[in-house]
């Protein structure tokens, strides 16, 4: 059975207004983000070039799949619907506790629910006040994530890469075969679409701030891309994350993943940072490899998802 949702959709409190998001309105998303994340993890880890870069996307039709929440002239909440089940929203700390968020989950069920969605989920800081409501709400984990640094003053131990392999900027006619490497690998434990490469280009080289340097391939001795990452500095310079890390199947268990992970942040600090990190889910199985060089798990996420049909098991 569909997990249970409350019988009628919750009404906004009075003097609050809505309205399908705008790509202006990046900035207040951005503001809006900061103050919950630095309430609930003690730090902001959103970047307002994450947002720009996914309401790039060509596939994303922001205007019927977003809505902001006013109160006056400031957004104090929000919720989005990326492909087909990829949530995300917010509400400003100082307006928690007022059926707001209750309300935003009703609207991505509805939504979810006409455009034919069998599950929307969101991360969400797991044992936050998100993570208690969605929970009360129905919404089961899928998966778990964890945000890993390297401790100060800690390095990846070096590996050296097979013979004739090497470790270098993407060349711009490389790029397909970079989403190839990095789709093929994800689409083994994520259930989902293919990423249009238009929108894996506008995520990347798109991004606000992308430099050439932030794409990383490892490349086999016949020149064909095996691995990649993509590593970015953060707004204030001071960190260096891995945003997408991926290897080849045929080329796994050669440390090459690790090689590329050294290069990244060597990269990276090469350009002023001074920390570094990445994320990775339950999913992946891949938090082992992370913790075996030495990285630390800083915060853990939970996707929180609702099921919108019933599963074939249960279908009648």
């Amino acid at each position: 059975m569909p997990s249970p949702t409350p019988p009628r959709t919750p009404q906004l409190p009075d003097g609050l207004s809505t309205r399908p998001l705008q790509k202006s309105d990046a900035h207040d998303v951005f503001v809006l983000m900061a103050a919950q994340e630095q309430q609930d993890i003690g730090e902001v880890a959103i970047e307002e070039a994450d947002i720009v870069s996914d309401w790039a996307r060509p596939s994303h039709d922001l205007g019927a799949r977003s809505i902001g929440v006013w109160d006056g002239d400031t957004l104090v909440a929000y919720a989005e619907l990326m492909g087909v089940d990829r949530a995300d929203t917010s509400v400003l700390p100082s307006h928690r506790g007022r059926g707001i968020g209750t309300w935003l989950a009703h609207w991505l069920a509805d939504l979810g629910r006409r455009l034919g969605s069998p599950v929307i989920g969101m991360p969400v800081p797991q044992g936050s006040p998100a993570d208690r409501l969605l929970e009360a709400l129905g919404f089961r984990v899928r998966w778990t994530s964890w945000v890993l640094k390297l401790p100060e003053g800690a390095s990846i131990p070096e590996r050296d890469l097979p013979e004739g392999y090497t470790i270098r900027t993407a060349e711009p006619g490389e790029l397909r075969s970079v989403h190839d490497v990095l789709e093929d690998a994800f689409l083994e434990w994520s259930v989902r679409d293919r990423e249009p490469f238009e929108d894996f280009e506008a995520a990347t080289t798109g991004r606000p701030g992308f430099e050439p340097w932030n794409l990383r391939v490892a490349v086999d001795p016949d020149g064909s891309v095996v691995g990649v990452s993509l590593v970015l500095v953060s707004d204030n310079g001071s960190t260096g994350y891995v945003d997408r890390l991926a290897v080849r199947r045929d080329q796994r268990n050669r440390g090459i993943a690790q090689a590329l992970l050294v290069d990244s942040f060597a990269r990276a600090r090469e350009h002023g940072t001074t920390t570094a990190e990445l994320s990775t889910d339950s999913r992946t199985g891949a938090l082992p490899l992370y913790e075996r060089v030495g990285m630390v798990a800083e915060s853990v996420w939970v996707n929180r998802a609702l099921d919108l049909e019933p599963t074939t098991e249960n279908a009648v």
